[in-house]
């Protein structure tokens, strides 16, 4: 499996390297953007021949700092089920504020007005090459690798305010944490692939990738009729059911939790929740 991450040692400048086991070999300086996996960072990384870290001795940063992150609500059959809502006919599709991009082990803040802070654990596709009304027979060829992602949600600022406000509610700071790397294509069997999440330790979460209702080609399909698809985009692709506000009684992020988001064969964040004071 071949793993790119984003990473700094010591509080140092922002570095590429390539994942070797609990190894990271240094692959040069980051641009801002992080690893913004197109053709020409996979060869610099896959080549990579420089001073090597143990894993535990590096910070890890968010893999990419994507241009756009555009997610896909209601992908999954069982989240449908649970939500009580209709299944949808075309992908519904929100966008959340790249700044609430977060790394893979950092904190989730909470904001203090927010009452129903809710976990997402979903398989994250970043776009490797430009692109606009992408066919469904290309579309894997525009995919640069998967990551892990926690869309997290403010249920109260998304369901609650009028209008239900969807992008605010899931683009606080710190609202969605990505990583620990970007898996690239061939490395990920799509068959294997399995999303879990789990709260203190618990299981909340367990699904499967081929689950989705709108597979990878549909969303990029639709997505770019109208809208250019950049390289290091981001696009959550939806979350099995278990979502904590759909539990009885609901089960809501709290000060001092732990949240980790396992996608098999790509990895695994782990965040702990600290609510505003």
């Amino acid at each position: 499996m071949t793993t790119a991450v984003h990473f700094k040692v010591d509080g140092g400048e922002a570095r590429l390297g390539r994942l070797d086991g609990n190894v990271i070999i240094d692959a040069g300086a980051a641009p801002q953007s992080g690893f913004v996996p197109t053709a020409e960072a996979w060869a610099l990384v896959n080549a990579a021949e420089g001073q090597t870290y143990p894993l535990d001795a590096v910070e890890l940063l968010p893999p990419v700092l994507p241009g756009k992150i555009l997610a896909v609500g209601l992908n999954y059959r069982s989240h449908v089920e649970e939500t009580k809502l209709k299944h949808p006919d075309v992908p519904m599709m929100f966008s959340k504020f790249p700044s609430s991009i977060t790394g893979p082990f950092d904190e989730i803040v909470v904001p203090r007005e927010e009452t129903r802070p809710d976990y997402e654990g979903e398989v994250g596709i970043i776009i490797s090459r430009r692109g606009y009304r992408i066919s469904k027979e290309d579309a894997w060829d525009y995919v640069g690798g998967f990551t892990a992602v926690n869309d997290v949600s403010g249920r109260r600022a998304q369901l609650e305010t009028p209008m239900k406000q969807f992008t605010l509610g899931k683009s606080f700071d710190t609202f969605t944490p990505i990583g620990p790397g970007i898996v690239s294509p061939d490395s990920v069997d799509l068959d294997a692939l399995t999303v879990q999440t789990k709260l203190d330790g618990e299981l909340m979460q367990d699904g499967h990738f081929r689950d989705l209702i709108f597979d990878v080609p549909t969303l990029l399909e639709y997505l770019s009729r109208g809208v250019t698809l950049e390289p290091g985009d981001l696009i959550p692709t939806g979350t099995p059911g278990g979502v904590g506000d759909e539990r009885k009684p609901p089960r809501y992020l709290t000060d001092g939790s732990t949240v980790e988001v396992i996608i098999g064969g790509v990895g695994t964040i782990r965040n702990a929740v600290r609510l505003e004071n």
